[in-house]
């Protein structure tokens, strides 16, 4: 057995010590590795690079070692026991990496466990050691590795059936407020890390509910003991990766419902929806797998087409699982639904990349994204949520409702989840085909490897929903839920670029394609400090471009490094990419009946 010891040695400084024992390594060269990437992130993170030291000793004598490329290292073993030592810096407070202070300590064994190179098969042992100290002393544990040796919540040994396994237990250590609840057949656990005044006995009870929504469309819960949402709450942050049998998620503490509070908040069901796409994973690809990535090798990229069906499917399930498992009401999912849509036609990357390149280029576009990233990329997330909407509508017109998506993702669990038969590139297609009765590979042509915009509004008023572009109102306006005798909103001038407010001027983030700011010479990274002779800043630059109106002429002054720059702007009209959504009141019994089966409401 491979044994690996970790042991929060100096939390003020970030580090953990790491062990890693070979009790008959044998004789001859011996390879240890980390990996490059972690699965469900699709970027090469190169988390050897948070190595300090590393060393290796037999039979107490020091061996030496030798570094052979950026994450891997050699050592000449012979049949006696071998002792790897290492420090890893902790300091990335993410769901992807490892973090350590005198707070809390969490891992991911992507982050903090070698490889033995050719020996990823066999099973591996984890002693957690308590950390010594007064402020750590009423630390606790939370992981869904299986226990050994250790009490429940607590330090000691834990056990993984192989290296894979080993990486995909996400681990928590400090004082964490920690709940249970049962769904579906089996505990689901909660631990929250972070200064909160969350209301858990709600969070149990809603989560639950889409726990329980999730495992009722597939049939049941993956078979596994229990399950964790792992929480950490900040100021500032948001995000989450899953695991077979946990997730970790990272949020705003203020997101978290309040105890008292009703209805559901902005910020709640934000979370909420995170907490049910990190949920839907256990099935849409931590089972259900294209073949690049349930043979990865961590080391180096693995390639795959098809993450707008892996990521953007489930972006479509996770907000709408909210309104079909009653927690949020319909207008509240198209408001979210909406401001999807308005984040994808803001970017004109979307009408350049598309989906299936989206996915094949994640490694270097998306999770790389810099200031040109709306002009050059659309998101295999949001697009890809839009694309899942297009395919469920596409599905029920062709069966006569008889069949939806709901109908292709059992087919997916049936046929490649539960037997763990990894999808071949176009699978996914093929299945939509089987479900749908019909070819569809004109649909497929256009809505994953065409560049133009889906026919959204078609698609919404077949299941009674009214849509809508009309210009942005201002620069807080996402778009969201409105009623149908709104007034039609007149375009206004706008700046064509995404800024932050600075101490004096604002600093443009992102200039977009065909806008106001780029038709002038402004870049991304300039400081722009006036317009018109007057100064701006974040509250008052919409006034200003409102008082010179669409088609005016205006002079700009900006700072390009440390040089004052004059710009010649003729305000342009803002477009109409700000999208509404309504529910039509004038429809057909026909209509109503799909847009509630659609929405999963009774009646």
């Amino acid at each position: 057995m491979i044994r690996y010891k970790i042991t929060s040695t100096s939390p003020s400084a970030h580090l953990f010590d790491v062990e890693l024992h070979l009790d008959e390594p044998g004789a001859g060269e011996l390879y240890l590795t980390l990996p490059a990437w972690i699965p469900g992130s699709y970027m090469i993170r190169d988390f050897a690079r948070n190595l300090v030291t590393i060393s290796a000793r037999t039979d107490g004598e020091q061996v030496a070692l030798e570094k052979v490329d950026k994450q891997t290292w050699r050592v000449e073993t012979h049949v006696t026991a071998l002792q790897i030592s290492y420090q890893v810096y902790a300091w990335d407070l993410s769901v992807r990496g490892a973090h350590l202070d005198q707070t809390h300590g969490y891992f991911n064994g992507t982050s903090v466990f070698l490889k033995v190179v050719g020996r990823e098969h066999e099973p591996c042992e984890i002693e957690i050691a308590r950390p010594a100290g007064p402020s750590c002393g009423d630390w606790r544990v939370a992981t869904t590795l299986s226990r050994v040796a250790a009490p429940e919540l607590g330090f000691g040994t834990y056990r993984a059936n192989d290296y894979e396994d080993l990486i995909d237990h996400p681990v928590e250590m400090g004082t964490f407020d920690f709940r249970r609840f049962r769904a579906a057949g089996i505990d689901h656990e909660i631990a929250v890390t972070g200064r909160h005044r969350a209301d858990l006995e709600r969070l149990c009870s809603d989560l639950k509910r889409i726990c329980e929504y999730h495992a009722e469309m597939f049939g049941g819960l993956p078979e596994m003991p229990r399950y964790l949402f792992l929480v950490t709450a900040v100021g500032e942050g948001y995000g989450g990766l899953e695991h077979s049998t946990s997730t970790s998620l990272l949020c705003k503490r203020d997101d978290l419902p309040k105890p008292g509070e009703q209805g559901v908040s902005e910020g709640y069901r934000r979370f909420l929806g995170l907490c049910s796409h990190e949920y839907f994973h256990l099935w849409n690809v931590k089972r259900i797998r294209p073949q690049a990535l349930r043979s990865a090798d961590l080391m180096a990229e693995s390639y795959t087409r098809q993450l707008w069906a892996f990521e953007g499917i489930t972006s479509y399930y996770d907000d709408i699982t909210l309104v079909r498992s009653g927690l949020v009401p319909v207008q509240g999912y198209l408001e979210v639904l909406a401001k999807t849509i308005t984040r994808v036609m803001r970017g004109s990357g979307r009408l350049k990349q598309s989906v299936s390149d989206s996915s094949f280029d994640a490694w270097i576009k998306f999770y790389k994204q810099d200031e040109n990233a709306p002009n050059a990329v659309v998101s295999y997330y949001a697009k890809g949520s839009l694309v899942a909407f297009a395919l469920d509508m596409k599905i029920r017109s062709c069966t006569g409702d008889e069949r939806t998506l709901d109908d292709l993702m059992r087919v997916l669990w049936d046929e490649y989840g539960a037997p763990d038969v990894a999808i071949p590139e176009g699978g996914v297609e093929e299945a939509a085909e089987r479900v749908a009765g019909e070819p569809l590979g004109e649909f497929f042509d256009q809505a994953l490897r065409g560049t133009g915009d889906l026919p959204l509004r078609s698609l919404f008023e077949s299941v009674g929903v009214g849509f809508s572009l009309r210009p942005q109102k201002g620069a807080r306006d996402d778009g969201g839920c409105r009623s149908g005798d709104d007034a039609p909103v007149t375009p206004g001038p706008a700046l064509g670029a995404r800024y932050k407010g600075e101490a004096v001027g604002l600093r443009l983030e992102s200039v977009f394609d065909g806008g106001t700011a780029q038709a002038s010479g402004l870049a991304a990274g300039d400081l722009l400090v006036a317009v018109d002779g007057l100064m701006v800043q974040e509250g008052t630059i919409e006034s200003i471009l409102a008082r010179l109106g669409v088609g005016a002429s205006a002079t700009a002054h900006a700072f390009r490094r440390d040089e004052l720059m004059t710009f010649e702007m003729k305000l342009m009209a803002a477009p109409n990419d700000t999208c509404e959504l309504w529910l039509i009141e004038e429809i057909d019994g026909e209509t109503l009946d799909r847009r509630k089966a659609w929405l999963g409401l009774e009646g």
